[in-house]
């Protein structure tokens, strides 16, 4: 269905996850996983990598650079603007971790990365931000990406003398959120940008913005016509929507799933965001495994990470939990109400406890929300 290829060909599904900060780990990418058509290919995100703290740390320790054996098309999205520091992590990423392509963040709004010239800060350089690409080009020879926020308001020529100065210096393709830095997550994402510069350049492109439901997977689609559509924070809520385009388009059902049909309809999508949300808690343990009882921090550090102490305790855990669903109990009845609960939780067996106690009772979900922040 791509009509242009996207990590040079190993993509055959299109749709995606985004990289988002604090979600886009690899408790959140199983998950998705499991939702996925079998025999479906995408390309899997991570968090935003600083390229300047990526050469010198500890892979099995960092969370976010954390993942599965099983892993794989993945594309690291790396925050950065100068030459060793991305040469570094590139290298590092390629050679040590098994990334399949690298993502340069140009999207990013918030202050301390304008403040440092990174993310989004990049757009308002169009010379520099082709030098980032092209640094990232002579440092390894894996696929790169560029991922871009809609330029100035009024300027509609800007995208394009933008973009073609990025796949010139070597961006294989591109996803465009079509919103301004100025409005963050707020307003309406100008779907009109996206088909603008689908047809301008010669490289796949990715929609990303205003993904809430399947029908919105179809729509920008048929109206821009990009290759695929990147889903944000709905996955968090409805990681099935992977699931119901791929019955949509034919596709088999997810492993594990056979015979099944994908969840659909407030109240049956509120019995499977249970079950979703008990998965990613296995997901987080499995992943950021804890101490077992009795077991010294010595023994857990060998057992878990060869030697080196893990960045993360019980408590990250629960604040990875209630992270999660902050975002995705947007769209979930008395989505508040889980939260409050899960904030008194004190360990993740209490989460875990608390979790299937709430969805004792029918829980509807929304199809669109109005996000919090």
């Amino acid at each position: 269905m791509l009509k242009r290829p996207i990590l040079r060909g190993n993509v055959n599904f299109p749709l995606t996850l985004a990289p988002m900060v604090g979600l886009s780990h690899a408790a959140l990418r199983r998950v998705v996983k499991s939702y996925m058509p079998k025999s479906a290919q995408t390309l899997w995100p991570t968090e935003m990598l600083n390229s300047r703290r990526l050469p010198n740390e500890n892979f099995a320790v960092v969370p976010e650079v954390r993942k599965f054996a099983d892993e794989s098309n993945l594309v690291p999205q790396i925050l950065g603007n100068e030459a060793i520091p991305i040469q570094r992590s590139c290298a590092r990423l390629e050679s040590e971790w098994g990334a399949s392509g690298i993502d340069i963040n140009m999207g990013c709004p918030v202050r301390k990365a304008i403040a440092h010239n990174y993310g989004v800060s990049l757009m308002g350089d169009e010379g520099y931000a082709r030098e980032v690409v092209a640094m990232t080009r002579a440092a390894t020879k894996l696929p790169i990406s560029v991922k871009l926020r809609a330029g100035p308001q009024g300027d509609r020529d800007f995208m394009k003398r933008f973009s073609k100065g990025l796949v010139d210096a070597g961006a294989e393709w591109l996803t465009l959120h079509p919103r301004t830095a100025e409005q963050k997550r707020r307003g309406r994402a100008d779907w009109s940008q996206l088909r603008e510069l689908r047809e301008h350049v010669d490289v796949a492109v990715i929609g990303n913005g205003d993904i809430q439901i399947a029908e919105d997977v179809r729509r920008m689609l048929h109206e821009t016509e990009v290759d695929a559509v990147m889903v944000g924070r709905a996955a968090t809520a409805r990681p099935w929507i992977f699931w119901q385009m791929g019955e949509e388009w034919g596709w088999p059902e997810p492993e594990g799933r056979a015979g099944e049909r994908a969840p659909r309809g407030a109240l049956e999508e509120g019995q499977e965001y249970g079950r979703m949300l008990l998965k990613f808690i296995d997901a987080l343990e499995a992943i950021y495994p804890l101490p077992i009882d009795g077991e010294s921090e010595t023994e857990w550090s060998n057992r878990v990470t060869g030697g080196a102490k893990p960045n993360w305790s019980e408590d990250l855990l629960l604040r990875k939990l209630r992270f999660f669903v902050k975002n995705g109990a947007a769209w979930l009845s008395f989505g508040l109400d889980l939260e409050a609960k899960l904030s008194r939780s004190k360990t993740m067996a209490e989460a875990r406890q608390t979790v299937r106690n709430f969805f004792c009772q029918e829980i509807a979900m929304t199809a669109r929300t109005e996000l919090r922040y």
